[in-house]
């Protein structure tokens, strides 16, 4: 006789998570959800958007790439949630939208009820920082395709912004002026790097190297930044003074600023305006890593910025640094050739 669950399946371990996971989804709730958990579809009552002049939907899907085996390799798997979040509502802030709802996707080799709970309060409490609705998700259990102990996870929100606000690569001018908001680690992104060099310098994820206060792996671990809500914030004070976002990601400061930069005009960003994060030196130093490569790759301590109207700059930085973000002026907007547009970094780096 062969069972589902001698084949690897186990439903009853599923329904155990789905159970543990509750407390968690039950926190990362809006007023306009309808339902709870369990049904086949998330519902999100939709009548708010009637008070918008010309309503908007914006989608967006992402992950976290294989900073998914760092948090296999150290047992933690509390945080990876938040960066889940991150990565894909601060895509939708980029063009001014408020993300309603998300929903997610979990995918496991074996299904361990309290490593998915644990998976799950991260994408919770990454929601509830972002003020969006979990309002579904799926568990998959795929033996034979994935280890025991292998996952991955994926999710996708919805966010809606008023046409009127809409924000895009065409508010930027010449003369505007670059705000930068910190990162709090290398968010979720170069982990393929990171990973080639741990392996190739045989570094110890449980070790505490140079004169870090934590394990290398908890550095690693660190959860992607939110920036949600004070992108939204700075948005709704600034107005037409804030010219758009760009959300720091795979590809690095310059690659991903040059997205919201139109034909004529190149972003500048002054690196010494800021000093690179300590790990990322220790890393690349152990990897003998270029900076023209780990700049393409890691986000270099800025995983946000905010094209503004230079009349606006102590405006937004002193109501950011209300919000406890420290930004800092890290560049402008200049005139290129008529056909050209982008993004570079010039001069040396602070020293910390």
């Amino acid at each position: 006789m062969s069972t589902y669950k001698d084949s690897g399946v186990d439903i009853d371990a599923g329904d155990r998570a789905v159970e543990l996971m509750k407390a968690s989804i039950a926190r990362a709730s809006r007023p306009e959800v309808m339902g709870g958990i369990g049904g086949f579809a998330g519902l999100f009552d939709a009548s708010a958007l009637k008070k918008f002049t010309k309503p908007l939907l914006a989608t967006s899907t992402d992950g976290v790439g294989t900073k998914t085996e760092i948090a296999r390799a150290m047992g933690m798997y509390n945080t990876i949630g938040e960066d889940l979040v991150a990565m894909v509502v601060d895509d939708l802030v980029v063009c001014g939208a408020e993300p309603l709802f998300m929903t997610d996707y979990i995918a496991v080799g074996k299904v361990i009820p309290e490593r998915i709970a644990e998976i799950v309060s991260g994408i919770a409490r990454g929601c509830e920082k972002a003020n969006t609705a979990l309002i579904g998700g799926e568990t998959a259990e795929h033996p034979g395709l994935l280890g025991p102990d292998e996952f991955d996870i994926a999710g996708a929100a919805t966010g809606v912004v008023d046409e009127p606000n809409l924000l895009s690569k065409e508010n930027v001018q010449a003369g505007d002026l670059i705000i930068a908001m910190p990162s709090s680690g290398f968010h979720a992104n170069g982990y393929s790097l990171i990973r080639h060099i741990l392996k190739t310098k045989k570094l110890d994820l449980s070790k505490t190297y140079s004169d870090f206060d934590m394990s290398l792996g908890e550095i690693l671990l660190t959860p992607t930044e939110i920036y949600t809500r004070d992108c939204l914030a700075l948005a709704q004070l600034l107005g037409t003074s804030l010219r758009t976002f760009s959300h720091i990601t795979g590809g690095g400061l310059a690659d991903n600023t040059a997205r919201v930069i139109p034909t004529g005009l190149s972003a500048i960003y002054d690196r010494s305006t800021w000093s690179l994060p300590a790990a990322l030196e220790f890393l690349a130093a152990e990897g003998s890593t270029p900076q023209s490569d780990f700049e393409r790759t890691w986000n270099c301590g800025v995983g946000m910025v905010a094209v503004i109207s230079a009349e606006s700059a102590d405006l937004s930085l002193s109501a950011l640094a209300a919000r406890g973000m420290k930004a800092w002026v890290a560049g402008s907007i200049q005139a290129a050739g008529a056909s050209t547009a982008g993004a570079a970094l010039e001069g040396d780096y602070k020293a910390r």
